[in-house]
């Protein structure tokens, strides 16, 4: 362009700049390159600047004698060294209030989102008559009524205001929420029993009896010395550094599960530890802590060429007296007949802990009942309940006892163990009606004299408390109305009653007719008739998980570090070294990691269904106090609870 513009009369010579340049305009790295032209006339420079103006190009003037450039040039460099120096120090400067600014970060989160918090709860505070006072509703736990009463006080001091505060009960129709106390030991408890439904205000709380039955349960399951001990030392641990570990926030899910229920881990492992003494079972093998009270009078050719020899405790084999705690060791060398002993022994405790268990859940019910005023609820649903458990379920418990002590294999007929008879063929022919199969020679069909009359009276008791189970409760309230002439309606607890017994007023009750009163009680009843016989089966995963556990165990013994047992010299020692490490491995990953969380949720599904839901609606909702704990660690405002 300015060759043809100026006809070839100019002399250009350009170069680019090597490193990006900053758009000052957008901030854009942009390259450009240094251009300078010679020519000669007013004409001449007047056609050069309109080109360079069209292009875009900033012009700077360029004296005409070397010794002004070269001055120039000098004067640019102090202006640049001069700007490096000032934004260097307005650099270290930013750089010094930003680090005094970051070490005060986190108290400026902390006191925001503590105001915004506060300002957020004031919002939903009311103003009176005369806009100077505030008036606020809330639900406050009765025991800490003083507390906030005296926190008042002192921050009506503190502020200087002349107004004193007011705070008064308030009658409400309402449903309270649900507030358990709970500390760090029990909170975790409470946690398990929340996560199927908050309590329903002044509900039976089952958590307190969670904090025994829910590791004993699960020890039954995971009874392994051993492998208790490996979770009671993990839990132990973090109990010792609770302080540590709960000051290092993290976000990894699974530890916090861990974290939060350490001290259901610990004494989970501490009853598995006691369950595995009692099994006498420390990975998959036995403690002879007291000497077996078995003895082998047999000469070792009989005993190596029988495969299945058996001593026989009516003769001298035995000495007549039982092992003093636990499993006698010897069980551990038997191989064909030591799952059929452990078999039938676990079987039984297992029944026999699910019925004391869903018995005691019955018995939370009437407390229930009581608690509430609910004299029908005791009358037609608890009594009935209660005998139709205890006259199967509970029968079938004693006979076992009896069963244990009356029967032995060194007692004559007909109290033999060959007499004994079978719990669940007897169970059975009771419940249908039928007689006794006939015994073996010698022996007794009954366990004890009058049993088939008791049976059949336990039966047709059983049977006749389901009708009043399902239509006295209904029939009582369609009389208590028809005396009282009074509009049904729904009481706190879910079950409908009549006007007269419960003093709400007609608006805040929730009506409901007869006819859903029929069908909630059948429903409630067929499901309580048919759950007993389900439930009290479902207490054998007690049975099934133990021989599970303590099969998987033996397996893993013999199939891995048995191996490296049998080896001798310094191979055998590095075999031994890798087996053992092969071994450990699998037991803390599949042994007590999967094993353990296998029993663990099926541990909670009997708390859940077999034992909460005897007496344990959990239809309430949970009690939110405004906390800055709570708010810190979400990091955002709570759900303000405007009741």
């Amino acid at each position: 362009m300015l060759w043809r513009a100026c006809r070839g009369n100019v002399f250009l010579r350009q170069a680019m700049i090597e490193n990006a340049l900053e758009d000052p305009s957008n901030g854009d790295q942009v390259y450009k390159s240094v251009f300078i032209i010679f020519f000669q006339g007013d004409q001449l420079k007047t056609r050069v600047k309109k080109i360079c103006e069209g292009f875009r190009a900033t012009l700077y003037p360029c004296p005409e004698s070397p010794s002004d450039r070269r001055e120039m040039a000098m004067g640019v460099m102090t202006r640049i060294e001069d700007l490096n120096t000032v934004l260097g120090q307005t650099q270290d400067h930013r750089h010094r209030v930003l680090v005094a600014a970051a070490k005060n970060l986190k108290n400026w989160f902390v006191k925001v989102r503590k105001i915004k918090a506060i300002y957020h709860t004031l919002n939903l505070f009311n103003l009176d008559v005369t806009k100077k006072c505030l008036i606020a509703e809330c639900w406050v736990p009765v025991l800490d009524i003083e507390t906030i009463r005296v926190a008042l006080s002192r921050g009506t001091e503190r502020s200087g205001s002349s107004v004193p505060p007011i705070l008064n009960r308030i009658d409400n129709f309402e449903n309270p929420p649900t507030y358990n106390r709970t500390n760090k030991f029990t909170k975790a408890f409470q946690a398990l029993i929340d996560a199927y439904g908050v309590a329903s205000y002044r509900e039976m709380n089952p958590a307190p009896y969670t904090i025994i039955t829910f590791p004993f349960l699960f020890a039954v399951m995971f009874g392994d010395l051993g492998h208790g001990a490996i979770m009671m030392l993990f839990g132990l641990w973090m109990i010792r550094k609770e302080k540590g570990l709960a000051a290092q926030k993290t976000d990894n899910e699974i530890w916090n599960i861990f974290f939060g229920g350490r001290y259901i881990i610990f004494l989970m492992g501490c009853f598995s530890m006691y369950t595995g003494i009692i099994y006498n079972d420390i990975f998959s093998k036995s403690l002879n802590v007291f000497g077996s009270h078995w003895k082998v009078e047999r000469n070792s050719s009989e005993i190596m060429s029988n495969n299945y020899l058996q001593l026989n405790p009516a003769t001298n084999e035995y000495v007549k007296d039982p092992y003093p705690f636990g499993m006698d060791p010897v069980w551990q060398i038997a191989r064909s007949n030591k799952i059929i002993f452990q078999n039938a022994y676990k079987m039984k405790i297992s029944i026999i802990f699910g019925v004391v268990h869903m018995i005691f859940g019955v018995s939370m019910a009437y407390q229930n009942h009581k608690y509430f005023n609910n004299r029908i609820g005791i009358l037609y649903e608890f009594v009935p309940q209660i005998i139709f458990l205890c006259c199967l379920f509970g029968y079938m418990v004693l006979l076992m006892f009896i069963k244990w002590n009356k029967y032995a294999a060194e007692r004559p007929n007909p109290y033999s163990s060959a007499c004994a008879p079978s719990i669940l063929i007897t169970f059975i022919n009771m419940v249908l009606f039928k007689e006794a199969n006939k015994p073996p020679e010698g022996c007794h069909s009954n366990m004890f004299a009058g049993q088939g009359f008791f049976e059949t009276l336990f039966v047709l008791i059983a049977v006749a408390a389901i009708p009043v189970m399902l239509f006295a409760k209904p029939w009582h309230i369609m009389q208590q109305r028809k005396q009282s002439n009074v509009q049904p309606i729904a009481t706190s607890n879910g079950d409908a009653e009549s006007g007269v017994v419960n003093q709400q007023p007609q608006g805040h009750g929730q009506e409901e007719e007869m006819s859903e009163i029929f069908i909630h009680q059948g429903i409630h009843t067929i499901e309580y008739v048919l759950g007993s016989v389900s439930h009290t089966a479902s207490y054998l995963r007690l049975w099934a998980l133990s021989l599970a556990h303590a099969q998987l165990a033996e397996v893993l013994w013999d199939m891995v570090l048995r191996n490296g047992l049998k080896q001798i010299g310094w191979g055998g020692g590095i075999l031994l070294v890798i087996t053992f490490s092969f071994w450990a491995v699998l037991t803390v990953g599949i042994l007590v990691l999967m094993e353990g969380l296998s029993a663990f949720l099926h541990t909670l599904r009997l708390h859940w269904v077999e034992f909460q839901s005897k007496f344990y609606q959990g239809q309430g909702y949970a009690f939110q106090p405004f906390s800055f704990d709570t708010i810190l660690e979400t990091g955002a405002n709570p759900n303000a609870n405007e009741e």
